[in-house]
């Protein structure tokens, strides 16, 4: 571990020199398509050893061996102008019309992404960092997946990546509740850089007992990204997960008009995260039936998982509280969610589990399709003792969950854990934000928008009491 590790904290050293990558965010993007393109290329090689029909997409000259090898090979001028004017733009522009994915996959990287490096010195000091690694090594790749993914839950104060980057407690935890198996279709439409994707392969990887298992794995793992550098590090993340052809689609989840999806699309599982706070773009909310079209993401991404599940397939999605409560479209959705599928299940998480890009409160939903809601549990998660917020340096961890798991099967009302029945929920308007029952108000936790409030108003007594206190000393 120490060895790769050394590598990759020496390459990085090297970026932070570069003009063109000074920020920990562009030096990840830097990192990520070297690293797509030095694995995809070992692979097709290797496919082409293998197989007897394949032809790699990518032209000889640029395969990683034949121009970054070397280690005293080109440098400088020569090698940003052959990165920059041929590599970049030839990859960019490759032949689909075969329909090899691979294909596809190498066009969508490199007509997305850019050579943000601007020393050609620098740059290629890092191309010798990497060498280093055996990425054929199963050893060395599965170090530098973890690595990998330390990587990626820094983008979460790297500044406007973070919203792609679940924390890995939260997609780990999901996984361990949902136990997809390997026969079933797994989707996430909003995967950001892959965290459910790679947390429900690993955990299906350790149950899989069979070639054939290992193999339905391969491709019933699915994800959608409309981004091009979290699509560019969602794919080089699955790589890095032995996954030889990530089954990532580029494009808008929200493009596509409900009616057109047939049940062939559907799915046994969703995990996701989708975007909330954002407005929808391109009219996209005119593919969903009148009375749910509304601009806020959040709630046309829940219409579509809902629509995408099979009849018994389950989901376990993150929503902002914004999603629970709310008048018109808002309360219809929910209403669909309740009359549609059994959400059995509310765990309301602290406020900074995805600060600093949102310090928004959020909850976990998990609901089954095929059946009417009865009765939602509601469970509580409190900061550890001792802390105040979450933060970069002190992260939600899984430990934390231990006595949820625990309750999770044995299920009764604690000082956590309390039940409510729909016909409560129905009375309230479809309200889903229902508060802790067996907590006292003052412990309550607020949402920032109260807090701001509270703020405002001890600023404003002070202020009243020391103006009072002003007067008596005069």
């Amino acid at each position: 571990m120490s060895n790769i590790s050394g590598i990759v904290k020496s390459a990085r050293k090297i970026m932070r020199q570069d003009i063109g990558t000074g920020s920990d965010e562009l030096r990840i993007l830097q990192l990520g398509w070297m690293l797509f393109l030095k694995i995809f290329s070992d692979k097709d090689k290797e496919l082409e050893l293998i197989q007897d029909d394949y032809t790699s997409p990518i032209p000889v000259e640029l395969h990683w061996d034949e121009w970054a090898a070397n280690d005293e090979g080109m440098t400088g001028d020569e090698l940003l102008k052959f990165v920059d004017q041929i590599l970049f733009p030839t990859l960019g522009n490759l032949d689909l019309s075969t329909g090899n994915k691979r294909a596809v996959l190498v066009h969508e990287v490199f007509a997305n992404n850019y050579n943000y490096m601007k020393s050609g010195i620098h740059l290629r000091q890092v191309i010798n960092k990497l060498n280093e690694i055996d990425f054929n090594n199963s050893k060395d790749k599965h170090v530098f997946g973890q690595i990998y993914e330390s990587f990626l839950s820094e983008l979460q104060s790297a500044g406007t990546l973070g919203e792609f980057y679940t924390p890995r407690a939260i997609t780990e935890l999901l996984v361990e509740l949902t136990n997809p198996q390997a026969h079933e279709k797994l989707l996430d439409p909003a995967c950001g850089t892959g965290g459910y994707l790679t947390a429900a392969l690993e955990h299906l990887k350790a149950k899989a007992t069979t070639v054939a298992e290992r193999e339905a794995i391969q491709h019933n793992v699915t994800g959608w990204e409309y981004k091009p550098l979290p699509y560019l590090l969602g794919n080089t993340n699955l790589i890095l997960h032995d996954i030889s052809l990530p089954d990532i689609r580029y494009g808008d989840s929200l493009e596509r008009p409900l009616s057109e999806y047939r049940q062939k699309d559907r799915v046994d599982i969703i995990l996701a995260n989708p975007p909330f706070g954002g407005v929808v773009s391109n009219n996209n909310e005119n593919n969903f039936p009148q009375t749910y079209r509304t601009k806020e993401s959040a709630d046309l991404f829940l219409i579509l998982m809902i629509h995408l599940l099979k009849d018994g397939g389950r989901a376990a999605i993150v929503l902002p509280d914004g999603s629970l409560t709310g008048d018109g479209v808002k309360q219809r959705i929910r209403q669909k969610l309740l009359e549609d599928c059994n959400l059995h299940t509310i765990i309301r998480l602290p406020n900074s589990v995805f600060q600093p890009y949102a310090s928004v409160a959020t909850n976990l939903l998990f609901f089954t399709k095929g059946e009417p809601t009865k009765s939602v549990w509601y469970y509580q998660h409190k900061l550890p003792e001792g802390y105040k917020a979450y933060s970069k340096t002190k992260p939600i961890q899984l430990a934390e969950f231990d006595g949820l798991k625990k309750w999770w099967a044995n299920r009764e009302e604690n000082e956590r854990a309390w039940q409510v029945d729909i016909e409560t929920i129905k009375a309230n308007g479809y309200n889903l934000d229902i508060k802790n029952q067996h907590q006292p108000e003052e412990e309550q936790q607020y949402s920032s928008g109260e807090l701001l409030e509270l703020l405002h108003q001890s600023f404003a007594k002070g202020d009243e009491l020391l103006g009072q206190l002003r007067k008596e000393l005069v």
